[in-house]
């Protein structure tokens, strides 16, 4: 019985401890609920700020990555047309070249035409042509000259023995005219 006795009393004390403090438990219950709602509040908007800020790294990595592509791409591009523009720059140097080497053929290619055979061939063809005609011609106008020079020297003969003539006839007509006036 003493320790029911003891346990009345515990009991009641803690009847009368609960009455005293109760007041005060109730303000703390109070207080740690509010707190563990307040709690549970904060808990619920950092969880809400933390899923936006995943959300921005989420999409400035994707913009990071998308960023890293382009740079990536461009420094390719950049490489390919800095090749491209060595690779033109050689096709103008060969190109030059190409030209000087087509020039110094065409040169070529003229003086081996000038001497074209078959050309050749036909010039000297009507070369012998022509100066078979002018061969014709110089023989015939040689003939006229030989013809000219003979009839020449018989009208000069014909001249000669005429003016013999013409002087026998006046020395006879002044002998006449002597013998007349005699």
């Amino acid at each position: 019985m003493l320790t029911a006795n003891r346990l009345e009393k515990i009991m009641e004390l803690e009847d009368n401890l609960r009455a005293q403090y109760q007041d005060q438990l109730d303000a703390k219950s109070a207080e740690i609920e509010r707190l563990v709602a307040e709690q549970a509040k904060l808990k619920s908007e950092m969880q809400a700020t933390i899923d936006k800020q995943l959300e921005n790294i989420k999409s400035l990595s994707g913009k990071a990555t998308a960023n890293d592509r382009v740079e990536q791409q461009l420094r390719e591009l950049t490489n390919r047309s800095e090749k491209q523009v060595a690779e033109i720059s050689e096709l103008k140097k060969r190109l030059k070249t190409i030209q000087r080497e087509m020039g110094e053929v065409r040169e070529e290619n003229k003086t081996l035409t000038q001497y074209d055979p078959v050309r050749m061939r036909k010039n000297l063809d009507a070369s012998k042509k022509k100066l078979a005609e002018k061969t014709k011609a110089n023989d015939s106008l040689q003939k006229s000259l030989n013809q000219v020079k003979k009839d020449k020297v018989g009208l000069e003969q014909q001249i000669k023995q005429l003016e013999e003539k013409v002087a026998e006839l006046e020395s006879g007509t002044t002998a006449a005219e002597e013998k007349e006036a005699a």
